[in-house]
């Protein structure tokens, strides 16, 4: 069961919001008013492909979807990040920049008659440890007294900031919304605190048994391994236990498979944790063998179009595992406390 619990936001968030419907939802409930009354929702779709740079992809997930306009004009990508890091990155806007012109690489390969590009929506879903408080323009990284220059790019995203969000304020479509929560209580989990009152916890057992039947034992499934993989033995056996009281009749097949889950979790939940634990640290060790190794180029003065040639690694790269190194650090020294 190891192997299903790699990456458990990313898998809970694509598998999820994949769907046009939860997306649709989640999407009309955060973008502004008059943008989305100018999209023809019932048009939304879904694309093959991701862009964020391969070191990237343990702290975030993209989503990439085509939209009509009502106006009959040109269509729309809408282009949703979901950033699960420790804490926020004043550099997203630089970065999300970087992976839209890859969107537009893409379309002006497959689409080579078109005279236009097509306009990119670019929202960041966030769900870390702090309130986000870097700007969303891309002018702000550049030094106050260059800001207006004509050639300096003007490029902002949209901001979800879930951080500070209470879970009855979640908005969306169900499965949606329980993804949100099961995501709010594990980050907030992991940090160690959520307010006065400690961290959220998951879900009520009760909106996870309105699924409707045809959501079946895959939905169930995905639920609980994610369960499983972010909170504690102790967390997963109390929503056993209130989940069996809110489901019968009917959806009584699920809570037996859900409890299978759960039991099966907690039996191999110190197992999985060592090999997890093992897995993570050799990345690790991979990762700080590529800072360092880079760091000892540049104090050797070898020039950076050398080292991004021979690395595949640029300058704001290497300050993203930097920063990536240094939370699993703090998270390090957090759970020894």
């Amino acid at each position: 069961m190891a192997h299903e619990v790699q990456r458990p936001h990313d898998k809970l968030f694509r598998t999820v919001f994949a769907d046009p419907t939860e997306a649709a939802a989640l999407l009309r409930a955060h973008l502004p008013e008059s943008l989305a009354g100018d999209l023809v929702w019932s048009s939304l779709t879904l694309q093959d492909a991701s862009f964020v740079d391969e070191q990237m992809r343990d702290s975030e997930s993209d989503l990439l979807y085509a939209i009509e306009r009502t106006a009959g004009d040109p269509p729309a990508w809408l282009y949703l990040l979901l950033e699960h890091q420790s804490k926020p990155d004043r550099w997203m806007p630089f970065r999300l920049l970087k992976y839209c012109c890859r969107i537009w690489d893409r379309d002006r390969r497959t689409r080579r008659g078109e005279r236009e590009l097509r306009p990119i929506v670019p929202m960041v879903f966030y769900q870390g440890r702090r309130r986000w408080r870097h700007a969303a323009e891309l002018s702000e990284l550049f030094a106050p007294s260059v800001r207006a220059w004509p050639w300096v790019p003007r490029f902002e995203h949209l901001l979800f900031d879930q951080s500070q969000v209470k879970p009855r304020a979640v908005r969306g479509a169900l499965r949606g919304r329980i993804t949100q929560l099961m995501m709010m209580a594990a980050y907030r989990h992991r940090r160690g605190g959520g307010g006065r009152g400690g961290p959220p916890p998951p879900p009520p057992p009760r909106l996870l048994a309105t699924l409707p039947p045809e959501s079946g034992e895959t939905t169930v499934r995905m639920f609980v391994l994610y369960l499983l993989a972010t909170q504690d033995r102790g967390t997963a056996r109390s929503f056993g236990e209130e989940f069996r009281g809110a489901v019968s009749g009917p959806g009584g097949e699920l809570m037996t498979y859900a409890e299978e889950l759960i039991r099966e979790g907690r039996q191999q939940g110190r197992q999985e944790g060592r090999e997890e634990g093992r897995q993570e640290g050799e990345r690790q060790g991979v990762l700080k063998g590529k800072v360092g190794t880079i760091e000892n180029l540049l104090q050797a003065g070898v020039q950076w179009s050398v080292i991004e040639s021979a690395t595949g690694i640029d300058q704001e790269a290497l300050r993203a595992l930097k920063q990536r190194l240094a939370g699993s650090d703090d998270e390090e020294r957090v759970s020894a406390g």
